[in-house]
């Protein structure tokens, strides 16, 4: 039998940057209104499909969402690392509440045109260009000590996560029942929670000195830091590579769900919801993990899980068999960006942070859009299966790559992980 009081000493490390105040604001708030961005997420696409029964449109409104991700990226972080974080996530959230309850009174005023969607989906896409690298650097201002960073990362993607297994569910069934205007409805009203735990937080103002450089400068700082640092590039590539090639299976997943697996909206709720488990395991091992160790090494081995299992998954045509293969790509593809998460935000320098957090937004969303292009154009061309399986071999060839530049990557990380003190001595001989 397991000791109870070794189970209550694992679950109190796997939530242990709880105990920062301002985290566990964020973390509640986000819990909410996480559940009601993924709810959003699976109704426009099956609203998408059910007007135009277009795999090209369903490509387009996911590159109009998230292109101005990776054009604005840069310039977005500048800003994040200029400006009052705290203030400029509540701004964005407010706006994307917006945008969430435009889109459900003309969804729920049977007014909807697609050219409609295009434009919101644009719209809430420059939100998130300047939203997500802000909020991914202001994760540190929420934590005290930074040797609970990797924690609170690995917690914020079992939220996302979980999230992502009770959002698609409910969606699918929604729609069923009442149709996609009452997912966007509830999302919009779900950001109330976020801003209010904004509200309610304690931000100790940063005594930064005010900048002389100019805007353009600071822009070109930071592609030199980026480009210059290879654990940074060679992480920021894989990212890319996986957002371009693996990251579009999501897009086509109404035609799997629809055409392939011959489902409703109920199935492919099923369908992301398994995605959603597999990623919450990964997130949660992520949590349990002590220390930085052994993260490095999980960047490609776990993009090797996520390459194989589109590469199953595209030929599957058995509903059950479908939904466990998705359990891994999930874990996969999460173990893959959340340990990259980590290690960027753990070496990079602090006054560099906005930036770099811009880069790794581009590389895992902005560029998802030039893939759910490539997608949803290819799989009217070739098929849904074929352009999926294609992106699976794609990841796995990435990973074999990576592998290569390992013992690199851990000889320059190992000295700023000893400089930070986020390593015991002893272990300083192995990250991996």
């Amino acid at each position: 039998m397991s000791n109870p009081s070794h189970a209550d000493s694992r679950l109190k490390s796997i939530i242990r940057s709880l105990r920062h105040h301002n985290f566990r604001l964020f973390f509640s708030g986000q819990s909410i209104s996480l559940i009601g961005t993924w709810m959003q997420r699976i109704a426009l696409g099956w609203l998408v499909y059910r007007l135009t029964n277009s795999a090209f449109l369903l490509g387009l409104v996911g590159f109009t969402s998230q292109i101005p991700v990776f054009i604005l990226g840069p310039l977005a972080g500048v800003f994040a690392d200029r400006w009052n974080r705290h203030k400029a996530i509540l701004v964005t959230q407010i706006l994307a509440m917006v945008q969430a309850f435009v889109l459900a009174v003309l969804v729920l005023s049977d007014v909807i045109r697609i050219w409609q969607i295009i434009v919101l989906s644009l719209a809430l896409g420059i939100i998130n260009a300047f939203d997500m690298p802000i909020r991914q650097s202001f994760m540190v201002e929420m934590i005290e000590e930074k040797q609970d960073l990797g924690n609170a990362i690995a917690l914020n993607s079992s939220m996302v996560n979980g999230a992502r297994l009770l959002g698609p569910s409910a969606a699918g069934i929604l729609i069923a029942v009442a149709g996609e205007g009452i997912c966007f409805l509830l999302n919009g009203l779900s950001y109330l929670a976020v801003i209010l735990s904004l509200f309610l937080m304690k931000i100790i103002p940063e005594n930064s000195k005010p900048r002389t450089s100019k805007i353009w400068q600071d822009l070109l700082a930071g592609f030199r830091y980026a480009a210059g640092f290879k654990p940074i590039r060679i992480i920021l590539m894989m990212l890319a590579l996986i957002s371009i090639m693996g990251m579009p299976y999501t897009i086509l997943m109404p035609i799997f769900a629809k055409d392939i697996l011959q489902g409703g909206p109920d199935a492919l709720g099923f369908l992301m919801g398994s995605t959603g488990i597999g990623a919450l395991v990964g997130a949660l091992y992520l949590a349990s993990k002590r220390t930085v160790r052994g993260l490095v090494r999980l960047i490609p081995f776990a993009a090797m899980v996520f390459g194989f299992g589109l590469i199953i998954f595209s030929f599957s045509h058995i509903y059950f068999l479908s939904l466990v293969v998705l359990l891994f790509i999930g874990i996969g593809q999460m173990i893959q960006m959340a340990a990259s998460n980590t290690i960027l935000q753990t070496i990079v320098e602090d006054d560099k942070r906005g930036r770099i957090m811009s880069f790794y937004t581009m590389a895992f969303m902005g560029l998802t859009p030039v893939g759910s292009l490539l997608a949803g154009t290819l799989a009217g061309k070739i098929g849904a299966p074929w352009t999926v399986c294609a992106g699976g071999i794609a990841c796995i060839v990435g990973a074999v790559l990576f592998f290569k530049k390992l013992p690199v990557l851990r000889e320059m990380i190992r000295p700023i992980y000893h400089n930070l003190g986020i390593l015991p001595t002893g272990l300083l001989i192995e990250v991996k």
